[in-house]
C-alpha cells in the first residue's frame, strides 16, 4: 500500500483536524482561563468546530447549503457569546471569535483548493495571531506621516506607473515615460527599504549599522552626514571612517541591484568586478574599524537620517536628470563617440550618479556591452572621488589620512577593474 491508495477523504479529515487543534493549542497559550476571563473555547472546541465543518461538508458533497447552515448556527451562538462579554465584562476583543469562523472554514478550503493555499491560511493565521505585541510594538513606532509616506509609495509605484505609456515620446531615442517613472519606482523603492529598516529595526542603531543603511539609500550624502558628525565627537572617530567606506560599499550593492533590474546582460558582464570592488571595501571598512578600536560614546553611537526618501519633488528631480541625462547621453556618443562618452561619464560623478547610469542600463546606444562597462566604472570613480574630496574637507582632522588611504585603496582597484575592461 502507498500514499496514493489512501482515500483522499482521510486525508483532507487528518489535516482539518490536526490543524484545528494546533490553532485551538494556539488560542489556549493566547487566552489562557481565569477567573475574570472564560474564553468560549480553546483546543477541543476550535477541534470541534473545524470537524463539524469536515462533516456538513461531506454530507452534501458538492453542495453546501447544509455547511452555511451550520455556519450560521455557529454565527449566532458566537454573536451571542460576544454580547454577554461586552455587557458583563467590557471586552471588546473579536480576535478569537474570527478565528474560530475561519477554523469552521478549513473543511471546504481543504476540499476545494490546491494543499498550498489551504497551508498558507494556516500558517498565516498562527502567526498573525502569535505577532499580537509585536504589532502593537511596531504600532508605537508609527508617527503621524508614516502612512502618507506608504501612500506616496503605492501611488508611485502602482498608481502612476501603470498609467504611462510605454511608447518613446522622442522618436530616435529609446526612452519611454513609462521608462521613466519605472527608474523612479525602482530608486524610491530601494531609498524606501533602507528608510524602513532604519526606523523600525534598527532604530537605535550604531554607527556602523547606520553607515550601511545609509549607503543603500545615498553613499553620498551618508557620507557627507558621518564627516560632520566625526568633527563634531571627540570619540569614535575609527567608526566614523569605516562608516564613511562602509557607505561606498553599500554604494556598490545598490548598483549592482540596479544593473541586474535593467541590464542583465551588463550586469553579468560586470558582477566579477563589482564582487572584487565590494569585497575589497568591506576588508578596508573591516581593518579601519579595527585599527584603533576606542570606547562606543554613547550620545554618538547613532547617526539620524530618518528622512522621508519619497518627498515628490525628489522624484521629479530624479525625472529630470533622467531625461537631461538621456538627451545629453544620446548627444554626447552622436557627435563625439566613445571619448565623449568617456569623458562624460568622469563628469557625472560631481552630481547624482544613479540617473546617469539607469539611463545607461536602460538606453540602447551604438556601443558595446563593454564601453557601458567602462562608462559605468568610470563614472563611480569619478563619485568615489567626489565623496573622498568631500570627507577631507568635512570630516575630523584625525581620521583624514585613514579616509585618504581608504578611499585610495577602492578608487585604485577600480581603476584596475576599469583597465581591464580596456584591454579586453
Amino acid at each position: 500500500m502507498n500514499l496514493k491508495d489512501i482515500p483522499e477523504e482521510f486525508i483532507n479529515f487528518l489535516l482539518v483536524t490536526s490543524f484545528s487543534l494546533i490553532i485551538g493549542l494556539a488560542q489556549r497559550r493566547l487566552h489562557p482561563s481565569n477567573e475574570e476571563f472564560k474564553p468560549f473555547g480553546t483546543d477541543r472546541t476550535f477541534t470541534f468546530i473545524g470537524i463539524l465543518g469536515f462533516i456538513l461538508c461531506m454530507v452534501t458533497p458538492g453542495e453546501y447549503w447544509l455547511f452555511m447552515g451550520g455556519g450560521f448556527a455557529i454565527l449566532i451562538f458566537l454573536a451571542l457569546y460576544y454580547y454577554m462579554r461586552l455587557v458583563n465584562m467590557r471586552i471588546y476583543g473579536i480576535t478569537t471569535i474570527i478565528v474560530a469562523i475561519i477554523t469552521y472554514c478549513l473543511a471546504p478550503l481543504v476540499i476545494t483548493q490546491p494543499r498550498w493555499l489551504f497551508l498558507l491560511v494556516i500558517v498565516t493565521v498562527l502567526i498573525f495571531t502569535e505577532l499580537k505585541e509585536s504589532f502593537g510594538v511596531i504600532s508605537k513606532k508609527f508617527d503621524k506621516d508614516e502612512f502618507i509616506t506608504l501612500g506616496k509609495f503605492l501611488v508611485i509605484a502602482g498608481v502612476i506607473l501603470p498609467i504611462f505609456p510605454d511608447e518613446p515620446f522622442v522618436e530616435y531615442l529609446n526612452i519611454t515615460p513609462y521608462k521613466v517613472w519605472l527608474a523612479v519606482v525602482v530608486i524610491s523603492s530601494i531609498s524606501y527599504l533602507s528608510y524602513l529598516l532604519k526606523k523600525f529595526v534598527f532604530p537605535k542603531s550604531g554607527i556602523l549599522v547606520s553607515a550601511l543603511l545609509g549607503g543603500i539609500y545615498s553613499s553620498t550624502a551618508t557620507t557627507l552626514i558621518l564627516s560632520r558628525k566625526s568633527k563634531s565627537s571627540g570619540k569614535n572617530q575609527n567608526q566614523y571612517a569605516a562608516g564613511i567606506i562602509l557607505a561606498t560599499a553599500m554604494m556598490y550593492v545598490r548598483i549592482l541591484i540596479i544593473l541586474f533590474i535593467f541590464n542583465a546582460a551588463l550586469f553579468s558582464i560586470l558582477l566579477p568586478g563589482f564582487a572584487i570592488l565590494i569585497l575589497i571595501s568591506f576588508v578596508v571598512t573591516y581593518v579601519i574599524f579595527r585599527l584603533k578600536p576606542e570606547h562606543v560614546e554613547e550620545q554618538n553611537r547613532h547617526i539620524g537620517y530618518d528622512k522621508n526618501p519619497l518627498e515628490f519633488k525628489v522624484a521629479l528631480l530624479f525625472t529630470v536628470l533622467y531625461v537631461l541625462f538621456t538627451f545629453i547621453t544620446y548627444y554626447v556618443i552622436s557627435n563625439f563617440g566613445i571619448k565623449g562618452l568617456n569623458i562624460l561619464s568622469l563628469i557625472v560623478g560631481v552630481t547624482d550618479i544613479d540617473p546617469f547610469l539607469i539611463n545607461l542600463f536602460q538606453g540602447r546606444y551604438d556601443v558595446g556591452m563593454n564601453i557601458l562597462a567602462i562608462a559605468t566604472l568610470q563614472a563611480i570613480i569619478s563619485n568615489n572621488i567626489v565623496k573622498a574630496l568631500y570627507s577631507h574637507f568635512l570630516a575630523n582632522k584625525k581620521i583624514l589620512w585613514t579616509l585618504l588611504l581608504g578611499f585610495s585603496v577602492i578608487i585604485i582597484v577600480n581603476i584596475i577593474v576599469t583597465v581591464f575592461f580596456y584591454m579586453s
